[in-house]
């Protein structure tokens, strides 16, 4: 005896219209449960969708280039006769809503669904649900005979906000004109709708992004109000060749010329004599060779900002939009750059004030893995309250390192070095590790930012204090 399943995608975090990037079978396949069937790529991070069930692949309702999302349907198993008992069933897909969908959430100022229409209730077939985004931007939102809920997800606290407005009614534009104008950085709120009933189109957002770039070009700026910089054509002095930015570069690029702008950067600079601490990490190391763990200098730096952070709320807050107050977090999120071949990305480790030198080890490696395999799930780029740099295994004496907004503050370090120190009596050689704490100048002032540097350095100093 055998049975059909329609194997939808699962939780994916708080992330609406993911990228197919491969599908991994075919119909007449066979799959074990946790087989692969097709992957998914984020703004920073891959994922695969694997099968619950073990059986044989008879639809496949997904090709490379579609947009999905939580509850989109993958594929149709004939699920095995073993493991039907212990296969878990498939989530149902709920029946929309006899309302316009134009007031559903939005994940980043992009709506979840396209309008929605009244369920045909004389006939309820089984959901078939078209994933793929329409190719004209001008046209409505291919619709479902039972589309998924919309999901009301939050938008990442480390990633920055959409460019429509959080207040007032939302403006009437299909999925695809909402990511066009995300993508140009216009405020459809701002934008009068030239289709019926007041519908934004195509046209209207091109429209406006003219005329808020003629005005710059009249004034010398771009649209940020900067002055542009000219175009340049390189090949009058030599062969040159053109290669595209890697998606994480362009993602990252924006969210880092933003944070620049946006937020007035200081940065102080210090060090740290770790001679001590050096020495007890390689003991540690070496007791802990048998086990596999790599104990690196970061996870004493993590354990370290963790107990800055609780002595100095202002390093674990942030500003509201308005600016005028700060949310002081409770909890102790850090997040840690990984240098990986497609640009830098941030996986979060949670709770590090609860954790010891050793979990702190066994997590960062997993993390740090994952990153660079392009692995890494989307909740554990999230969250974090402050960010750590590192060029320790590069090099450098220091530099400012931008803070990711909303944190208020970022960690540099880099390369330790013997440095001759004098003890009252002599100079003596001892490992002096550079500290660059860039931080929001609207949070954070000068003196805080030296007592926060002061108390950084001497926890690292002495590792007793990481006992307090």
């Amino acid at each position: 005896m055998s049975d059909s399943q329609d194997i939808l995608v699962p939780d994916i975090g708080d992330f609406d219209s993911v990228d197919v990037i491969e599908v991994l079978v075919s119909p007449g396949d066979t799959v074990d449960v946790e087989s692969p069937l097709i992957t998914l790529e984020s703004d920073k991070a891959t994922m695969d969708v694997p099968s619950p069930v073990a059986g044989t692949v008879t639809e496949v309702r997904i090709a490379v280039g579609d947009q999905v999302s939580q509850g989109s349907l993958v594929a149709v198993v004939t699920a095995a006769e073993s493991t039907l008992e212990d296969a878990p069933a498939t989530a149902a897909t709920p029946q929309a809503q006899a309302e316009d969908g134009d007031n559903s959430k939005e994940n980043e100022g992009e709506s979840q669904g396209g309008d929605k229409k009244e369920p045909d209730r004389a006939t309820e077939t089984p959901a078939k649900i078209d994933t793929q985004l329409p190719s004209d931007p001008d046209s409505p939102a291919p619709k479902a005979e039972h589309p998924t809920p919309p999901l009301a997800p939050r938008p990442p606290p480390s990633l920055p906000p959409g460019s429509e407005s959080d207040s007032g009614p939302l403006p009437h534009a299909s999925p695809a004109i909402r990511r066009f104008a995300r993508e140009l950085g216009a405020d459809l709120a701002k934008i009068s709708g030239s289709g019926s009933h007041g519908r934004i189109l195509k046209e209207d957002v091109t429209q406006f992004i003219k005329a808020a770039l003629s005005q710059g070009v009249r004034d010398g700026q771009d649209g940020s109000g900067l002055p542009t910089i000219p175009e340049v054509d390189f090949s009058k002095w030599g062969p040159v060749a053109t290669e595209p930015l890697s998606r994480i570069k362009r993602i990252s690029g924006r969210h880092l010329q933003r944070a620049w702008l946006n937020v007035p950067h200081v940065t102080h600079h210090d060090e740290a004599d770790i001679t001590e601490l050096e020495a007890f990490r390689k003991t540690l190391q070496s007791d802990r060779a048998s086990e596999g763990i790599r104990i690196t200098l970061l996870g004493f730096v993590i354990k370290v900002l963790a107990s800055a952070m609780k002595a100095f709320p202002s390093l674990n807050a942030s500003l509201t939009p308005d600016g005028e107050h700060l949310v002081l977090k409770q909890y102790f999120h850090v997040g840690v750059a990984v240098d990986t071949e497609n640009g830098l990305v941030v996986p979060v480790l949670r709770d590090v004030d609860r954790k010891g030198i050793l979990e702190l080890a066994t997590e960062l490696s997993a993390l740090s893995a994952r990153a660079r395999e392009g692995k890494l799930k989307p909740d554990e780029m999230q969250g974090g309250c402050i960010s750590i740099s590192s060029l320790g295994g590069i090099g450098g004496i220091g530099f400012t390192p931008i803070v990711n907004a909303p944190e208020v503050a970022i960690l540099g370090v880099s390369r330790a070095q013997t440095k001759p120190r004098w003890d009252g009596a002599a100079f003596a050689p001892r490992l002096m590790l550079p500290l660059d704490l860039s931080y929001d100048h609207r949070v954070i002032d000068g003196a805080e930012a030296a007592r926060i540097s002061a108390f950084i350095a001497a926890a690292l100093e002495d590792p007793r204090r990481l006992l307090l």
